[in-house]
Parts: C-alpha cells; structure tokens; sequence
C-alpha cells in the first residue's frame, strides 16, 4: 500500500514539472515566437521568460529581428541597347513584425530575392550600357525604395540594396579596354604637347630676359666708355690749356695726324682742312727759327712774316695733271714733287709740296681724288 501511494505522488510531481516546464519560455534578445492556441495565433512572446499554457498553446518557431544580409546570385539583365549583363545584388533587410513575417508570406527571402530580381530587370531595362556602369547609386535608391514598398506588408523593412558587381559581355569589356587605352594614350600625348608648349614659353622667355640684360648690360658699359673718354679727354683738354702749348707743338701734332687720314682701305679721296696751311707756316716757321744765326733771336712777328713768304704757294711747283697720272698708272717712272730741284734749297716749300697730292690746287683745301696706286 504503502509503495503504491509512493508511486502515486511521483507521477504527480512528475506531471507538475513536467508542466511547469512547458508553461515557461525563454526568449533570447533580439528574438521573437509567436504563440498559436489551437492553431489560431494567440500572441508573440517577447525577448525574456513568458508562460504559456501548456498543452493547449503551440509555440513556432524563433524568428531573427536583427537585421540581416543576403546575397543573390548573378541575374541577367538587358540594357536599353540590346546588351546582356550579368548582375550581383546584395540585400540589408530586417524583420519588424514577426506575426506578418510569419503569416503573410511563406518564405520571405525567396520573395525577397524574386522582388530583386524583377525589380532590377525594370530598372535597368530604362537605361543604356553606359548609365548602368555609371549610375549604381540611382538604381540602388530605385531598388530600396521599390523593395520597401512591396515588403512592407510582409513586416519587413529593407534598408539597403547593393549592387555588387556588374559585368558586360567579354566583347564589351574589349571595346571598353581599346577605348580606355586610346583615351589614355589621347591625355598622354595633350599632356606632352603641353609640357613642349611651355618648355618653349619658358625657353624664349630666358632668352627674351638674357637679350634684354645683355642690351642693358653693353648700354651701361657703353655709357661708362663714354663717360670714360669724356673725361680723358677733358683731362687732356684741361692739361693742354693750363700748359698753354704754342703754335710749333699744335703743328706737329696736326703733321702726325695727316698719314691717319689716308691709311683708311676705302678712301678714294680725303680733303686737306684750311688749318693745315697754317700748321705748315708754323712748321716753317719752326725751320726759320732754327736757321737763324746763333748769336742773336728774330723777333716774334719778323719770324712769322718770313715763314710767310717762305711758304707762299707760288713757290710750289705745277703738280702733275690727268695725263701725267694716266702715264704714271700705266708703268712709267713717277716723279714726286718733293724731288724736284727745285724745292730743295727750301725745306719749308718742300714739305708743303709733298704733302700737297696731285691734281690739287696747291693745299687749297678743297676735295680731290687719292693718288693712284702704280
């Protein structure tokens, strides 16, 4: 009796646990069951303990609220232009009503996925090659906002839709390398023709600026030359003046300067200037000042009046004419005037004679030709 009534109370316990442990539900974070009670929804349990009446409710299975992700495979889509391409999508989704995700739809990532998919063939049906490789950002907000509509009565929300790769026939892609490549080469060569452009800017710039500094630079030295000789000669200009030379040195000096005249390689003619007479007159004064006797000096205007005289042109011989020239250039003997007999008993008629050349009219003064060379 007393093993039966034993028997008796652990089955009772054992029943009593038994239903205290299928009348308690522990829901993770983040997770949600929903409840049916003989097969009518009864409620959706929440994250945490729950009880449940055993045996008359039926707890389904644990749905996922956080946010999840969801690659599909590459679909094929047409373009506007008639091209196919293969494109990958990627999903962010997440489940906010348990009880429409578990009621509303039997699989909610397969109409999801086919919703992509359909989604994505009339989006990108509207748009040619070129739009579709640029314009990933305007088909994901066309996809998410499309997507987000549909889903929403399914009590899902999508948050993001990704375009992951998109890829063109290989034909395509070859155009698109050839076009890439020729692009390049075009920007290469814009590019070089640019740097030759300005590398002969910058090149005639330096020698603009290296002309310029070369003709300021032979200005300045050109004006210190100048300035240089200005002063020279004003110094020797005042030193002239201050040791007051007389008549005989200017004389010399006017004789030293005459053979300058002539030594040029293109003169045809030179003209003697009306001072030359009066240096020659100095001259011959300087030779009569000298001829005079030792014992005594003439007096300053006795000298000039001589050497006067004694330089008078009559005393100079003729000078040879035209054709005495002619018969000169063709080989026959010259005869010079200061040579002659004549002139030389008087020095001073001698040297005005040589320095007077043929054809003139006795140190006039006036132009005439150069001697001939034999």
């Amino acid at each position: 009796m007393v093993i039966a009534e034993l028997i008796i109370v652990a089955v009772i316990a054992l029943i009593v646990l038994l239903t205290v442990v299928r009348s308690v539900r522990i829901i993770p974070q983040a997770r949600a069951r929903n409840v049916e009670r003989f097969g009518r929804y009864r409620k959706t349990l929440e994250p945490g303990l729950n009880f449940i009446v055993p045996f008359v409710d039926r707890v389904k299975a644990q749905i996922d609220l956080r946010e999840q992700v969801v690659s599909f495979d590459s679909q094929p889509v047409i373009t506007e232009d008639n091209l196919v391409v293969q494109i990958d999508t990627v999903l962010f989704f997440q489940v906010t009503d348990p009880r429409a995700a578990d009621y509303e739809i039997v699989n909610y990532i397969l109409a999801i996925e086919q919703l992509t998919a359909t989604m994505l063939r009339s989006v990108i049906g509207s748009m040619d090659l070129e739009q579709t490789l640029t314009s990933r950002d305007k088909i994901n907000t066309l996809l998410r906002g499309v997507l987000d509509d549909a889903s929403g009565k399914w009590g899902i929300r999508v948050t993001r839709v990704e375009i992951k790769a998109i890829d063109p026939p290989k034909s395509v892609k070859d155009a698109m390398e050839k076009q890439m490549r020729a692009e390049r080469e075009k920007r290469a060569a814009i590019l070089t023709a640019e740097g030759q452009r300005q590398s002969q800017i910058l090149t005639a710039e330096g020698d603009r600026q290296s002309k310029i500094l070369r003709a300021e630079g032979d200005k300045q030295a050109a004006i210190l030359r100048s300035q240089g000789e200005a002063e020279a000669i004003s110094q020797v200009f005042g030193s002239i003046h201050r040791n007051d030379p007389d008549p005989k040195l200017l004389a010399y000096q006017y004789l030293q300067t005459l053979p300058q005249l002539a030594n040029g390689a293109g003169n045809t003619f030179w003209v003697i200037p009306s001072e030359v007479t009066t240096a020659l007159k100095a001259v011959t004064s300087a030779f009569a000042g000298a001829d005079a006797p030792a014992g005594g000096t003439a007096a300053p205007g006795m000298a000039e009046s001589a050497a006067v005289e004694h330089a008078a042109p009559s005393a100079i011989p003729r000078q040879p004419g035209v054709p005495e020239i002619a018969a000169q250039q063709q080989g026959q003997p010259e005869v010079h005037p200061a040579s002659s007999p004549e002139l030389a008993a008087d020095p001073g008629q001698a040297i005005q004679a040589s320095l007077t050349p043929p054809g003139s009219l006795n140190g006039a003064g006036e132009p005439f030709p150069s001697r001939p060379q034999p």
